[in-house]
């Protein structure tokens, strides 16, 4: 898939503000720091898509952006820590949980966690709150870049070998630069190819 277009259509706080047709939904989430502007920026090919700061916890709300006209990449606030009050946190957390809960047009979402560090447990425990309410999710590494091929591959091997210890079937997962666009291609194909499956099995998709 190439990314033609990406729009910004609206932010808020509120599920039912959010688009009201029924295209298909992609959510990309994890914590403060781990990456996702950058990410959300390069493959959209635009570098300020979605807005990124060096101080965690930048994004506060639900952003929905308009993906070739046919499907909407969703950012939503990073989970962990973030320099906000406990009042506005626990405030983006409620609506995070309704997101997930209520939005019938989401079809998958995207943990981002950092390749380059042991399995956080606020991750794993995220994960397995998504499985408990039959969310479909696969995992992005993010920051490859700034490990060795050898690095990545015991990393990433390594948070196999956690989940295994409570998923019987392992989540999809990207490994991911958006440096150097790694796992751009294999990303955008992926959810390309859930879209057209989408066509066939889920009339109201179309």
């Amino acid at each position: 898939m190439h990314i033609k277009t990406a729009t910004f259509v609206v932010s808020n706080q509120e599920v039912s503000k959010c688009p009201e047709n029924n295209l298909p939904e992609y959510a990309f989430i994890g914590r403060s720091n781990v990456g996702k502007s950058s990410l959300i920026n390069m493959l959209t090919n635009q570098k300020k898509l979605a807005k990124t700061s060096g101080r965690p916890g930048k994004t506060q709300l639900i952003n929905h952006f308009l993906i070739n006209e046919h499907w909407y990449l969703v950012d939503l606030p990073g989970y962990g820590y973030a320099r906000v009050s406990k009042s506005s946190k626990k405030t983006f957390q409620k609506f995070i949980t309704a997101y997930f809960r209520e939005r019938k047009q989401l079809v998958s979402a995207f943990v981002l966690v950092d390749i380059r560090h042991e399995p956080q447990q606020i991750d794993l425990n995220f994960m397995q709150w998504l499985g408990e309410h039959g969310i479909p999710f696969s995992i992005i590494f993010t920051k490859s870049d700034k490990l060795k091929p050898k690095a990545i591959e015991r990393n990433v091997g390594h948070y196999q070998s956690v989940l295994e210890q409570s998923w019987a079937e392992l989540p999809k997962h990207f490994v991911t630069s958006s440096s150097n666009f790694t796992g751009k291609d294999e990303l955008l194909n992926y959810i390309d190819s859930i879209n057209s499956s989408l066509k066939n099995i889920k009339p109201q998709f179309d």
